[in-house]
């Protein structure tokens, strides 16, 4: 396990004391921020939010142009498990530049990819990976998700998709379609038909509001009763589409048992059951999958983030008796990045050498247990919840009075947030009305690390609060 130091690429120790030593920038940084505020599309978003222009990143650290040093707990949306600038993957990136390797292949193989399949199927549980087929697909996670809505459509000759609320599988016609936040629907127009938009298994604001086991039985009812009855005027669809633990939606775990049943349901009724891992796989979760904890298995696993290394990288294993479709029925012209595919084989065999899967976990635990004992003395955190290092604190109004639950605080969520960049500390948000802090930090994120990122979260989410006082 590394130390709180880290290596930059020319093997020396790179520490924060390092970052803090850097020769004065040679330009102002806001002439990056405005040219790119003028130049690029009005749909550009996180630097609406974090207004950074970067220069530098090593592990969890992150150096921009003013000189200033960052806490990077955002890590590129959960894809740079490794950190930024890991020795791991940038060797394995030398290496096959070095190598004379073609950088593009299409679909055909190389050494480099096959050593990659081999290490994906071998991460993968045993029966799982025992009869599955993996697919290629292009660069991002919403590619691999039309991959898979097409395949399940093939295979089982039905058009219809269960999906959840709160889910988010990206930004392309289908993946859209399948999405909980409304913004992003209404304005495209006509989306992909046939969608069935179910409950999510979301405790603390429970959709029957009965929350407990007792939602969980309500919740996998529905289900069945839209799968059995025939006048559910719902025809039998063709996936169901799921996270295990919603990650834009707000930091959710869906709960083992409902997952089970939704496993067994779709299994009773012939319906394939797509899992959506790109922002949970590789160890992100304490598990080397999230749907491990449950101790199911999908019949489509969607990768993609980590699985390239830091690089562009999206794949889709399945089961091989969904194999049902033609040669070149599904395709795209960068599924052959041998460079994320080397980077991705360094990843992964790095994460199962080191356990980082297990450290996940109990940093992730470390940093839960910590933001709850926080949230004794701050109303304002209606909930700390989590899996690994996947961890969310939701942000609620404190001036509703008599509510089963508090109203989300979005509003208070951005202050803090704004909060947390003044004091070194990359966050995002998510959830219903932006209301959930979110903490997604490379899983070589040491104790230490969780203390210091522990403390200056508490002085932000302090200072939000003085300065929310005083407004009035």
């Amino acid at each position: 396990m590394e130390s709180l130091h880290r290596w930059t690429d020319s093997g020396s120790i790179f520490t924060l004391e390092h970052f803090r030593q850097q020769p004065p920038r040679e330009f102002k940084p806001d002439d990056l921020l405005e040219r790119q505020a003028v130049r690029e599309s009005n749909a550009r978003s996180y630097p609406r939010r974090i207004p950074l222009a970067l220069k530098e990143a090593h592990g969890l650290y992150v150096l921009d142009t003013r000189g200033q040093v960052f806490m990077d707990c955002l890590a590129g949306a959960g894809t740079l498990a490794l950190g930024h600038n890991h020795p791991v993957t940038i060797d394995a990136m030398r290496a096959t530049l070095d190598s004379g390797l073609p950088l593009h292949t299409l679909d055909l193989t190389t050494p480099v990819k096959d050593a990659f399949v081999e290490a994906l199927f071998a991460a993968l549980p045993p029966a799982f990976a025992a009869q599955a087929r993996i697919q290629f697909c292009g660069p991002t996670g919403a590619d691999g998700i039309e991959a898979a809505l097409k395949l399940a459509k093939i295979a089982t000759g039905r058009k219809g998709i269960f999906c959840f609320s709160g889910g988010y599988h990206g930004m392309t016609q289908g993946a859209l379609s399948l999405m909980g936040n409304l913004g992003p629907k209404q304005l495209p127009g006509s989306l992909m038909a046939d969608v069935q938009v179910l409950p999510y298994p979301y405790d603390y604001r429970c959709p029957f509001n009965i929350g407990g086991e007792a939602s969980i039985d309500v919740g996998l009812s529905y289900i069945e009763q839209l799968l059995t009855d025939p006048e559910s005027g719902v025809l039998p669809p063709a996936a169901v589409v799921v996270e295990v633990v919603q990650g834009e939606g707000g930091v959710i775990p869906a709960p083992a048992r409902w997952l089970q049943g939704v496993r067994k349901l779709t299994q009773q009724h012939g319906v394939a059951l797509i899992i959506d891992e790109v922002q949970t796989g590789l160890g992100r979760t304490g598990r080397m999958f999230a749907f491990e904890h449950a101790g199911i298995e999908p019949d489509i696993l969607v990768l993609s983030k980590a699985i390239g290394g830091g690089l562009p990288l999206s794949v889709m294993v399945y089961r091989e008796a969904l194999d049902l479709w033609k040669p070149g029925a599904h395709a795209g012209t960068f599924r052959g990045n041998q460079m994320a595919m080397a980077a991705g084989t360094a990843t992964l065999r790095y994460i199962q050498e080191q356990g980082l899967a297990s450290h996940a976990e109990a940093m992730g635990e470390r940093l839960m247990t910590q933001l709850r004992q926080i949230q004794r003395d701050y109303p304002c955190i209606g909930q700390v919840r989590g899996r690994g290092l996947m961890v969310g604190v939701e942000v609620v109004s404190t001036a509703a009075q008599g509510a089963r639950v508090a109203p989300a605080d979005g509003v208070m969520a951005k202050a803090i947030q704004q909060q947390c960049l003044r004091e070194g500390v990359i966050i995002e948000l998510g959830g219903r009305h932006g209301a959930v802090v979110r903490f997604l930090p490379p899983l070589t994120i040491q104790a230490a690390e969780i203390d210091l990122l522990v403390e200056k979260f508490q002085f932000a989410l302090g200072k939000a609060c003085l300065d929310s006082e005083l407004r009035g």
